[in-house]
């Protein structure tokens, strides 16, 4: 009997799991047909609109041009200096600010010079009575012609020393001798100002260049008076220039010679020391420009707008140097691509 129910338990278990088994593979849905999930279908991209102006890109040649870095200085600076050792009086003007030619900048102490004027122009007086007197007295031949000659000379030379001191007494005034700029000051009132010692400079802001110290390898495609670009930092745009100076000597350390650029269009808004870019033409070689419409600017990236088919996709380029309305395509487009050219910048 107790074999029986051992075996009836043993039946029921395995009958049990089966049942649980049938139920598990119903429930998962491996005894119906499986239909296979449809395709979600995406496109890429956007919509190309219905009036869009398209270029196809190719390769062209192109001047390889070669970038050289410089900075901005004033065609005619001019450094002012005491003429003479005196004390500052009065400072005038200070750094940026715009002078007249003429226009008083700094005034020095003269009092001294006034009263060495003052002795002068007794000697003088005294010596032009004693002159009047010999030319009377020689007039009615109670003198000699060496007196009357001494006298004279007495009276030359202490008029040349008031014509000095006239002229040292201008140099208590420094005045500005071009309408500009003030770039520095380096004095104040009541410093001793000794001859030779830099007051103050002016620069004119009208006459800029950029001054390049340009490799050895790329002066031979420089020439004076040669037509060039030349692109700032400030103000950010790009100006034409004119070489009118290119410097004989070659640094020994960098192996470079200073090309000087006149700056055409500068009305008052270059400042001297700003950082900029000459562009040297060094031949031609095969490049890729694309309109520069085409590309849109987002923050330090660059993007084109590729058409494939009757859609449009964005694609990262690198650009390289701007030529007129074109920008040359460093990477990122090759030849046969075809890309959007947007009717309205984009935002």
């Amino acid at each position: 009997m107790k074999k029986k129910s051992a075996l009836r338990n043993i039946l029921k278990l395995i009958l049990g799991l089966i049942g649980l088994a049938i139920i598990i593979v119903w429930s998962g849905g491996f005894l119906g047909d499986k239909t296979d999930p449809d395709a979600l279908a995406v496109e890429t991209g956007a919509p190309l609109p219905a009036d869009a102006a398209t270029f196809e890109v190719t390769a062209a040649a192109a001047p390889s041009r070669v970038e050289v870095v410089g900075t901005t200085a004033s065609e005619e600076k001019i450094s002012l200096s005491a003429r003479i050792p005196a004390y500052v009086s009065e400072v005038r003007v200070s750094a940026g600010d715009r002078v007249a030619k003429g226009q008083v900048l700094v005034t020095l102490d003269d009092r001294d010079i006034r009263q060495q004027l003052a002795a002068a122009e007794a000697q003088l007086y005294q010596a032009q009575t004693e002159y009047d007197r010999a030319k009377d007295l020689f007039a009615k031949e109670a003198t000699t012609q060496q007196a009357l000659t001494a006298a004279e000379a007495m009276y030359n030379s202490a008029k040349a020393a008031v014509e000095q001191v006239k002229v040292m007494l201008t140099y208590a005034e420094v005045a500005s001798p071009i309408d500009g700029v003030v770039t520095e000051r380096r004095i104040e009132a009541g410093d001793l100002a000794n001859p030779g010692m830099l007051l103050l400079a002016v620069y004119d802001p009208t006459r800029m260049r950029l001054e390049a110290p340009v490799p050895v390898r790329l002066v031979e495609h420089l020439e004076l008076n040669q037509a060039v670009e030349v692109s700032l930092e400030r103000p950010a745009r790009v100006f034409k220039g004119v070489v009118s100076e290119i410097v004989s000597e070659v640094d020994p350390a960098s192996r470079t010679q200073l090309v000087k650029v006149h700056l055409d269009g500068v009305a008052n808004d270059v400042l001297p020391g700003v950082f900029g870019r000459l562009w040297v033409n060094a031949g031609e070689r095969e490049a890729i420009l694309v309109p520069a419409a085409a590309v849109r600017r987002d923050g330090q990236l660059a993007l084109v707008q590729v058409v494939r088919g009757d859609r449009v996709v964005r694609r990262l380029v690198t650009t390289g140097p701007v030529q007129g309305d074109s920008v040359e395509i460093l990477s990122g487009l090759a030849a046969g691509d075809v890309i959007l050219i947007p009717s309205t910048p984009e935002g």
